[in-house]
C-alpha cells in the first residue's frame, strides 16, 4: 500500500542550490524511495519564468514519486498543507553592504515567511533554513510562527559538518564513513566551532589518530570556518551543489535512526538546552534522532578550555544579530 503523499515547498527555487536540490528530493533521496511527494516551488515574480524551466525539466525527469509541481511566489498559496518547508531562497551580500544590513532585509522575508507557515502549514511542518544568516533568519521565522513547534525549525550546518568531516578523514587517510561524531556548534559563520576534540575516526579520537595539534588549529578549523569563501574565489558562485546535498543529508538524518553512540549537527532552538546557550537563540548542537522526524540534544559532550572559548565566542555573534533584529525577531504569541 502506498504511503500519503508529502508536500514539500520550497523557496529560491530558480536559484544555484535548488537546480541542484530538486531533483535530489524528487528522485526520493531526501524522503525516501517510497514516498510519493509534491513539490511546491516558490520563486520572486521576476525569476517566475526561469522556474517555470525548471518546473518543465522536473516533470521531463518522469519521476515515480513526484505528484505534484506547482510553482509561484505566493506564499500563502504554496506552504498550504506543506509538511516540510526548505528556506533556500535570501539575498545575497552584495558590495559593500554590512552583515547587519543584510540580516534586515532578509529578515523582512523571513518574518512574512514565518507568518505564512503558522497560517496555513501543517501543524507539525519541519522548517529547514538554508538562505543565510540561516541562523538568524531561522529564529526570525520561528518567532512569527507560535503555532508551529519551536524545535521544528533548524538552521543548516550539516554542510559545515560534512566539510569538516571530509578535512578529517583526507588528513587520517581513511574513509569518510570511518569519521563520525563531528560536531558544529554555534553559528553558520566564520565563527562556527568545528569540534574535533570530540570527533571519532574509526571508533577513535580524532586527535590519537591525527597526533599532530597544529594542524588542527592551524589549518582544520580555518579550512572549515572558510570553505564557502574559497568555494566562492574558485568559481566565482556560492557552494551550491554541496548545499543542496547537506539538505538532503540535515533532512535525511530525521528521518533515520541515529547509530548508536553517534550524532549529527543542526542548528536547532535553544530553549532548555544542556550547554547553558542562552535561550531564543537557533545554535547548532550535536544532536540525535529516532528516524521520527524528530530530535534529541545530546547532552554530555565535554567542553576543553578552547571550545568554551570559541562556543562563547559564537554564542556572542548570534545574541548581537537576534539585537540587530530585535523587532523582527520578537516573538508572537
Amino acid at each position: 500500500m502506498e504511503k500519503p503523499m508529502k508536500r514539500v515547498a520550497v523557496t529560491g527555487g530558480a536559484g544555484q542550490i535548488c537546480y541542484s536540490l530538486l531533483f535530489r528530493i524528487a528522485n526520493g533521496d531526501m524522503l525516501g524511495k517510497d514516498q510519493p511527494l509534491a513539490l511546491n516551488i516558490l520563486e520572486i515574480p521576476e525569476a517566475e519564468r526561469v522556474l517555470e524551466g525548471v518546473r518543465m525539466e522536473l516533470n521531463d525527469c518522469a519521476f515515480p514519486l513526484l505528484r505534484e509541481v506547482n510553482i509561484g511566489s505566493d506564499n500563502r498559496e504554496l506552504f498550504a498543507g506543506v509538511h516540510y518547508a526548505l528556506l533556500v531562497g535570501a539575498k545575497p551580500r552584495g558590495p559593500g553592504m554590512e552583515r547587519s544590513d543584510l540580516l534586515m532585509e532578509n529578515g523582512v522575508n523571513f518574518v512574512e515567511q514565518g507568518r505564512a507557515l503558522n497560517e496555513v502549514a501543517d501543524e507539525n511542518v519541519k522548517v529547514l533554513v538554508v538562505g543565510n544568516p540561516c541562523n538568524t533568519n531561522a529564529l526570525i521565522c520561528m518567532n512569527n510562527a507560535p503555532r508551529i513547534p519551536r524545535k521544528n525549525f533548524h538552521a543548516l550546518t550539516r554542510l559545515d559538518q560534512n566539510r569538516a568531516a571530509y578535512q578529517l578523514a583526507r588528513k587520517a587517510g581513511v574513509s569518510i564513513t570511518d569519521v563520525s561524531n563531528v560536531t558544529i556548534w554555534g553559528n553558520h559563520s566564520s565563527t562556527q566551532v568545528p569540534d574535533f576534540f570530540n570527533a571519532k575516526i574509526e571508533g577513535k579520537r580524532a586527535g590519537e589518530v591525527i597526533d599532530e595539534e597544529s594542524w588542527f588549529n592551524d589549518v582544520f578549523i580555518p579550512i572549515v570556518q572558510s570553505r564557502g569563501a574559497q568555494v566562492i574565489s574558485a568559481r566565482g558562485k556560492s557552494s551550491a551543489a554541496s548545499a543542496a546535498n547537506a539538505v538532503v543529508d540535515a533532512i535525511r538524518s530525521l528521518l533515520i535512526p541515529t547509530p548508536e553512540g553517534e550524532w549529527f549537527s543542526s542548528g536547532v532552538c535553544t530553549d532548555g538546552n544542556p550547554y547553558g546557550i542562552e535561550d531564543n537563540l537557533i545554535f547548532s548542537f550535536p544532536c540525535r534522532s529516532k528516524g521520527d522526524g524528530d530530535y534529541e540534544i545530546v547532552s554530555g559532550v565535554h567542553w576543553n578550555d578552547d571550545l568554551k572559548k570559541r562556543i562563547k565566542e559564537t554564542e556572542q555573534e548570534l545574541l548581537d544579530e537576534r539585537r540587530a533584529v530585535n523587532q523582527l525577531a520578537a516573538k508572537v504569541e
